[in-house]
Order: C-alpha cells, then structure tokens, then sequence
C-alpha cells in the first residue's frame, strides 16, 4: 500500500488514505499488522511533499496497529521532517536511509545513526561500487543490495555484494540481497540480464541471512 506517491510536482495517490479507509461496518480495510510503505517510487522526505507529510504522520499515528516503512537519501532532513511528538521515535515506523558508494554511505550513515529512530535499515541500492559499512551498523535491523535495472545500468560485481554480507555477519544483522543488476558481474566475468529475472536470479543465490 502506498499512503502517498509523487512524481515531479506534489501528488497524493487515489489511496492516499488508504491506512485510515474503513468499510460499511466502520472496520478499517487494511488489516492490524499489515506493513503499508510509503512513497517507494520517491523519497518521503522530498521537499515536495511537506505539504501533505503531516497527513500522513497523523494517519501513521492512528494506525499504530500497522507497520509503515519509509526510504530516504535526504536524511539530512530528517528533523525537519518528523511530526512533533517523534521523541525517540515512532514504535510502528521503520526508516531505510538509502546509499549507493562509499561518499554517500560516509555522509548519510553518519547522521542516520544519531537520529532517535525505533527501527532503521540500510538499502545499499543501487550499489555502484564496493563499500564499506561497518562502523554504522550498530542497531541497524536490516541491509539490502541490490544493483541497477535499465540498459544503461552501471554494473553490480558479486564481490560488492558479498563483502556487504560478511559486515552485516560480523555485525549480527540481517541482509538480503534483493536484486542482481542488469550487468552482473561474477568471477570476473559480466553478464547481462533481463530486467524480469534481477529479483529471481539474486533469490538463487541463497544468500540472504
């Protein structure tokens, strides 16, 4: 479910307020524990939606029976963004800062890791190169790698991935990689692959721990 979508001006989906849409009988439609994400094919800190961001604080603060989870590359914004009453955070809100090389891992993960924040994960997609992230994965629930998806995609080597995974064992956190790039490379090796298959071929893997 996604509470709010918006492309290059500000604009809410048909099911905006889906979390807060209730049936004839006065029950809300999505179910307790269900996990509604927000804003997946955008940033929720996007400048253009703090217009409509605290509609959707209000909707995730009566809902607390639901799970939301949200990513960014401008947690530089992260304090103006939250609602007033966040304190240590929200119990029902998981926030996935996003990072794709070792400059942007180095900038974004060193703030994300002094925000107030109940549940956080690292979405290291799309990896453009090897990095290194193991001085910020201290309360970090999750890790997931992926690479890019078009023709143009710059490559993913398998190395890259791999190097993530043995950080996030060393560390005791959980990583999945989620998605092989369009240009793969193994073994020294590269190989292209149709979009369809990213998710599958990195599910083949068996990887994920």
């Amino acid at each position: 479910m996604h509470p709010g979508i918006i492309g290059k001006a500000s604009i809410k989906s048909d099911n905006f307020n889906a979390p807060v849409a209730k049936n004839k009988k006065g029950e809300y439609k999505i179910k307790s524990g269900q996990t509604v994400y927000l804003c997946f094919s955008t940033d929720f800190f996007i400048v253009e939606a703090d217009k409509w961001r605290e509609e959707c604080w209000k909707m995730i603060k009566e809902r607390s029976d639901l799970n939301f989870i949200f990513l960014t590359k401008r947690i530089e914004r992260f304090t103006k963004c939250i609602p007033a009453d966040w304190n240590e955070g929200y119990d029902n809100v998981t926030v996935g800062c996003t990072v794709e090389n070792q400059e942007s891992a180095d900038y974004r993960l060193s703030l994300f890791t002094t925000f107030h924040i109940k549940h956080r994960n690292i979405i290291c997609q799309p990896l453009i190169e090897e990095i290194n992230i193991d001085e910020y994965l201290d309360n970090v629930e999750l890790v997931v790698v992926g690479g890019e998806s078009d023709r143009n995609a710059r490559p993913l080597n398998y190395n890259w991935v791999l190097s993530i995974r043995e950080q996030c064992i060393a560390k005791g956190v959980r990583f999945e990689f989620r998605q092989c790039g369009t240009h793969f490379i193994k073994n020294d090796k590269e190989y292209t692959l149709n979009v369809g298959d990213l998710c599958s071929q990195a599910r083949k893997a068996n990887i994920n721990c």
